[in-house]
């Protein structure tokens, strides 16, 4: 049996967890601000150390390997566990640190911009908040508010639910003036915007309007909200943004919505908090403002 080496880094233990989650050892150095080369130098000090390959290496691709797994699986949680050790701890030193886990649009489009009204009426409230990109995911077991996309009601967790996703066609006022729609068709040079996470979203959209898409767009592929804005700002084509959160956008003039039909989506922001057994007044005093601020009639 290998003897434990003691000078494994809790940097080296998260950097092979991120490494599995994010499948590229260049990934995870960007998470921890290291470079490609400093995570490969570590997990090789943990595969030395545990006696076994972690991870299959090629030119072009990086697999976890069964031990791998499995080392994942029994540690994962265990870091889990000590980060809301961590957390719980410091803020009884620190005094009182809200830490919200918010998706990046919503941040930036909604929170961010009336978070001053927050901070004003609670002086005594110090506010962290995390971006994570991701349409859908568990709550952040260290953050003590999420505001997240689900599909469905997430389960074993104290959620409400803000307002369901409605998503409208926008693009620049140039290119709403350029485009030409024939017998239920657009008939003009048409280019998509498209979401990675929402890839079929545009054939959803021309199924519920009936207004036909031109066969065969060019497809623009972007993997955050605030590029898919930014792409139709400059023009570059059409996309679909939720008509809550692209308000700003078409109030200066920026974005224009190209036609009324409006897509339902399945999916909707939920806050996320945990049970009341933990739950803190300061938490209890943001949550109860995000409902009034946010929540909508859809």
């Amino acid at each position: 049996m290998p003897t434990w080496n003691r000078n494994v880094s809790m940097r080296a233990l998260r950097a092979f967890c991120l490494a599995v989650e994010r499948e590229s050892f260049r990934l995870a150095a960007e998470d921890l601000y290291l470079t490609a080369s400093a995570v490969s130098h570590q997990i090789r000090q943990l595969e030395d150390t545990i006696g076994s390959q972690l991870f299959s290496r090629t030119a072009r691709s990086l697999n976890v390997t069964d031990a791998g797994r499995a080392f994942y699986d029994d540690l994962k949680p265990i870091l889990d566990d000590l980060d809301v050790i961590i957390e719980r701890n410091s803020k009884q030193v620190e005094g009182a640190v809200l830490k919200l886990s918010v998706q990046p649009f919503f941040a930036s489009e909604l929170l961010v911009p009336r978070l001053s009204e927050f901070v004003a009426e609670n002086p005594d409230i110090s506010i962290t908040v995390d971006t994570i990109e991701g349409e859908s995911g568990a709550h952040d077991k260290t953050a003590d508010v999420s505001i997240r996309l689900f599909s469905s009601p997430p389960t074993g967790l104290d959620s409400k639910r803000l307002f369901s996703l409605r998503l409208i066609p926008v693009a620049s006022p140039d290119f709403y003036d350029s485009v030409e729609l024939k017998a239920g068709r657009i008939s003009s040079d048409f280019p998509l915007i498209v979401h990675d996470s929402r890839p079929k979203a545009w054939q959803k959209w021309q199924r519920s309007s009936g207004i036909r898409l031109p066969r065969n767009p060019k497809i623009i592929r972007l993997n955050t909200m605030t590029s898919v804005a930014r792409a139709a700002e400059q023009g570059l084509g059409a996309a679909l943004m939720p008509a809550q959160l692209c308000c700003a956008w078409m109030e200066s003039g920026a974005l224009t919505q190209l036609f009324d039909h409006e897509l339902e989506s399945k999916e909707a922001y939920y806050l996320i908090s945990p049970d009341s057994a933990t739950n803190t007044e300061h938490s209890k005093t943001f949550c109860d403002w995000v409902l009034q601020e946010f929540t909508f009639g859809s």
